[in-house]
């Protein structure tokens, strides 16, 4: 039985986002259930879609104010790092890094998804962000200075 499973808990009520979190849960599921002669391909596989997929996020954030700087920024770029190492390890036949990889990943998306991604959620539907075409319908309610930090109101400066 795979670790994460997608449920209401991680929807964030904006279909683009939603969608893209249920295909890295489903990619994720499939790395924790492959067998070794499998685990490297499902790894590549979830790394090429987490690269689109926190590259989504970061644009979103960019169009709406944030900073490349601000913390949810930065934890991308350091998690897809990571998981490149562990494409890395892999190809070494180091399968059991990718399988402890995974999941952590599980417990870090879960968290990540309920706090900045909901942050980010909540901060895209108060502008009118449409992910779809990436126009902003209200752009009178962009933040009148880039947000640095996460984002919230206890670490933006």
């Amino acid at each position: 039985m795979a670790v994460l499973q997608w449920s209401e808990s991680l929807s964030l009520e904006l279909p683009e986002m939603d969608e893209t979190h249920q295909e890295f849960v489903a990619l994720l599921a499939r790395v924790e259930t492959a067998d070794d002669a499998d685990l490297v391909a499902a790894w590549r596989a979830l790394v090429d879609h987490t690269v689109g997929h926190f590259g989504r996020e970061d644009d979103w954030m960019q169009r709406t104010g944030f900073s490349s700087t601000n913390c949810h920024t930065v934890q991308h770029r350091v998690v897809l790092e990571v998981m490149c190492e562990g494409l890395v390890q892999g190809l070494k036949g180091q399968n059991e890094a990718i399988r402890r990889m995974a999941r952590e990943l599980a417990v870090w998306f879960v968290q990540h998804a309920q706090t900045m991604d909901a942050a980010l959620a909540l901060h895209l539907r108060s502008v009118g962000f449409d992910a779809a075409s990436g126009e902003v319908r209200m752009p009178q309610a962009l933040p009148a200075q880039t947000v640095h930090g996460c984002g919230s109101a206890a670490c933006t400066t």
